[in-house]
């Protein structure tokens, strides 16, 4: 082994010597000149920093490709999100305006909803106005968008209203293209449409018409907006219609209402409860 070794050293000496003398010269160049080693680590620095440099733009491309796919999903829900916050702002400000309007030569009270219910069969509302705020029962409820229901009970600082979404509600409505008119009922289960009944055969209705109060109660005033026409089916008896009206009202985020303190015409009731006292004497 040690012959093996000794051989390769003596056949190799040349060049071992060699390289042993350059390894000697190099470590004495830049262990004792300055310039010589100031130039050494910068052109080393040059050359690491450019590798560097390289692998990092290629990585950055190559995560480029995937940010640029979650940037352009995320763009594309907000460009949905904007498109449909605009369209519900629009449709909110139309309604809200064409309803003031209805109601500029009335008394509103705005009161908020403290109490709900809203899968029962005779659903009822709790707000927070009352006696002391001039309210009384059989005033009509609105909102922004149209028609909520009828107040029922009233305490000093509070009051029951009967919503659209109870089976006792009854309201006189009509369509606001046609002179004809029906009442509208409310069938258990679903909290967005009601059913308006009475409607004759020779009615020209159209899916997509607003149903609205037709002011022949003195609950509301005509012109309140209650729905869209949904659907359009004969009654029971084949001798009216059965329409449905798809709400404007939201009850199941419905935060403020307002009640309409000064439409009921305590004359008109008089006359009307005199002549009802008269047919049945």
């Amino acid at each position: 082994m040690w012959g093996g070794l000794f051989d390769f050293l003596f056949k190799y000496k040349h060049w071992l010597v060699f390289i042993l003398l350059e390894a000697v010269s190099l470590v004495g160049l830049f262990s004792t000149g300055g310039y010589q080693k100031s130039v050494y680590f910068t052109t080393a620095n040059s050359v690491v920093g450019s590798a560097y440099s390289t692998i990092s733009s290629i990585t950055s491309y190559l995560n480029l490709v995937s940010v640029n796919r979650e940037l352009e999903t995320e763009n594309e829900k907000l460009r949905i999100e904007n498109v449909n916050l605009r369209s519900r702002l629009r449709l909110a400000n139309t309604d809200t305006m064409a309803l003031n309007s209805q109601l500029n030569d009335y008394n509103i009270v705005v009161a908020q909803v403290v109490n709900f219910t809203l899968h029962k069969s005779a659903n009822l509302m709790t707000i927070n106005k009352g006696r002391a705020d001039g309210i009384k029962p059989e005033m009509g409820v609105v909102c922004s968008r149209g028609v909520v229901g009828v107040v029922y009970l009233t305490s000093e600082h509070y009051a029951i209203v009967i919503p659209l979404l109870n089976v006792n509600c009854r309201i006189s409505c009509s369509l606001r293209s046609s002179e004809c008119f029906g009442t509208l009922e409310w069938k258990r289960g679903n909290t967005r449409s009601t059913y308006a009944t009475g409607f004759p055969r020779h009615s020209k209705i159209r899916k997509g018409e607003i149903m609205e109060t037709n002011g022949y109660s003195d609950i509301f005033p005509p012109g309140i907006p209650i729905g869209k026409v949904g659907c359009i089916n004969n009654s029971e008896d084949g001798m009216s219609y059965r329409i449905r009206v798809d709400l404007f009202a939201n009850f199941e985020t419905l935060r403020d209402v307002g009640i309409i303190t000064d439409y009921i015409h305590q004359e008109r009731r008089d006359l009307e409860q005199s002549v009802e006292e008269t047919e049945e004497k």
